[in-house]
């Protein structure tokens, strides 16, 4: 039976280990090491999850997943690089921690860098996955199979995770942040607020199933929708006017930059 250990029991962690449970078959044996005590207990009830300090995680785990602030992951991989097995695959999903970074310290590992966004706590992420140098092609298939548990996979060069990172990574903030103004618009124009939500909420489902469904580009879609002289095109042209597209390639190039930053922290 496959052991994975899970270092980071946050909304991802969580959202990891609940994916795993649903999904990968036969069910795993998950050994979960969360500081936070309180954490740690909710995730043992919830779960049915073991519970250990990150050295003993590790010890005979098939899998190690790495589930911490980059700030963190430094310090946590020299506290357990004594005890991840030979051969086991070690994901790791810190933003801006490259995999050369990790193999300098688990040469015996396999390291695939991961990035997932939060889609993934109801299985519709999207994961961004890189192999390292040493990893196998086994592993990186083995990494592929867990990870699409909470959603779909896309195998990348490592050069481009920092694109993952501000593209997918970050993205559902971006959706939010644009349905938070659209909501606020909405009342604003006198809609009740449950009604705001609704209408809001539904019109991005529709709208981004359909852009999934159809062989047409962005563009050509909001074409169909942007009569010349309408309703839709007097709101377009207020957000062309405040360059929108433009601020949005400034602010996925930002998280890009951070993300790279992140690196040498």
């Amino acid at each position: 039976m496959t052991r994975i250990a899970v270092l980071g029991g946050g909304v991802m962690g969580e959202a990891l280990i609940d994916g795993f449970q649903r999904r990968v078959t036969p069910k795993p044996v998950i050994v979960v090491a969360e500081k936070r005590v309180e954490r740690a207990a909710e995730l043992a009830d919830r779960h049915g999850v073991v519970i250990a300090d990150p050295v003993e995680a590790c010890a005979g785990a098939d899998v190690v997943i790495l589930v911490v602030k980059p700030q963190d992951i430094r310090g946590l991989v020299a506290d357990i690089a004594p005890s991840v097995e030979a051969g086991a695959l070690v994901i790791s999903i810190a933003a801006g921690i490259t995999t050369a970074l990790l193999e300098a310290s688990m040469p015996l590992a396999n390291i695939v860098r991961a990035m997932p966004n939060t889609p993934a706590r109801i299985e519709s992420g999207v994961t961004g996955i890189s192999a390292g140098a040493l990893c196998g092609t086994q592993a990186l298939e083995r990494a592929r199979l867990l990870l699409s548990s909470v959603g779909v996979v896309v195998e990348v060069p490592e050069g481009l995770q920092d694109a993952v990172t501000a593209v997918s990574g970050s993205g559902p903030a971006y959706l939010f942040y644009l349905a938070e103004a659209m909501m606020a618009g909405a009342v604003e124009l006198g809609m009740p607020a449950d009604t705001a939500r609704t209408s809001v909420v539904h019109t991005l489902l529709g709208a981004a199933r359909l852009l999934e469904a159809s062989e047409e580009e962005p563009a050509s879609l909001r074409a169909k929708v942007t009569s010349p002289g309408g309703t839709t095109a007097a709101a377009i042209a207020v957000l062309d006017s405040h360059g929108v597209q433009q601020i949005m390639r400034g602010a996925i190039e930002a998280a890009r930059d951070r993300s790279r930053e992140l690196a040498g922290a």
